[in-house]
């Protein structure tokens, strides 16, 4: 069984000591550091290769998502769960910008939480789920991704090789146009497990530890286009 390595970033002691006594109880979970200063988090981010990180949207010490952005940056592979007070979609929005993999309000379960971390440990990304459930949201988000295109687009030269099957990237084409398993599956007359094992493999080549991160690496590399969104 391989051990889950997190990194908890949050300022309130007790509600700390409750995410440590519940992960604890994982029977796989190490936590190998626990700080508020971002140069710490970084530095343990660094030498301890941690495979979840846990931060507190509330932060005033530091600033969250930049927190967030800079260790996605050094670990691209690490999973982010921000915690949040309440339910905010600019955080929400700001969350995926820099890679979250989860974004959850405080008053998460123990239980949840334990499933969240397991998850996101694997690979799943979580935070789609609320993006898809907000239209208005999932339309900025797409809106983004294609500001983002136009900027590379003008900076870059694309790479006409990709390493993903035509029907990875066709998979990944239908995530940047805001499908969801199901959806893909239908739609390619295949099952759900196998759109998974595809998306599996798509984050294993690129490198990247979710969807919104290979939709964005797709873009950039020309090798799939935004589309506009739906009415």
């Amino acid at each position: 069984m391989e051990t889950i390595r997190v990194i908890i970033i949050d300022e309130q002691p007790l509600f700390r000591e409750g995410i440590h006594a519940t992960l604890e109880r994982m029977g796989d979970c190490e936590i190998v550091g626990e700080s508020t200063d971002a140069a710490d988090v970084l530095e343990i981010a660094r030498t301890c290769n941690p495979d979840v990180a846990l931060i507190d949207a509330g932060l005033t010490t530091s600033d969250p998502l930049e927190i967030a952005r800079q260790m996605r940056h050094s670990a691209p592979r690490l999973a982010i769960i921000i915690l949040t007070p309440s339910e905010d979609e600019e955080r929400l929005f700001q969350s995926i910008k820099v890679g979250a993999a989860a974004y959850t309000t405080r008053n998460i379960t123990a239980e949840e939480l334990m499933d969240t971390v397991r998850k996101v440990s694997h690979g799943e990304y979580l935070i789609r789920d609320d993006v898809l459930a907000k239209p208005q949201l999932a339309s900025r988000v797409l809106k983004s991704f294609r500001e983002l295109t136009v900027e590379e687009e003008e900076t870059e030269k694309k790479d006409v090789y990709s390493p993903l099957s035509g029907r990875e990237v066709e998979i990944l084409d239908y995530i940047a146009r805001g499908n969801s398993n199901k959806e893909i599956a239908k739609s390619l007359k295949i099952s759900d497990q196998t759109v998974k094992n595809h998306i599996t493999s798509i984050l294993k080549k690129l490198s990247v530890n979710d969807r919104t991160a290979a939709v964005v690496h797709a873009l950039r590399h020309g090798w799939i286009k935004m589309h506009e969104e739906q009415a």
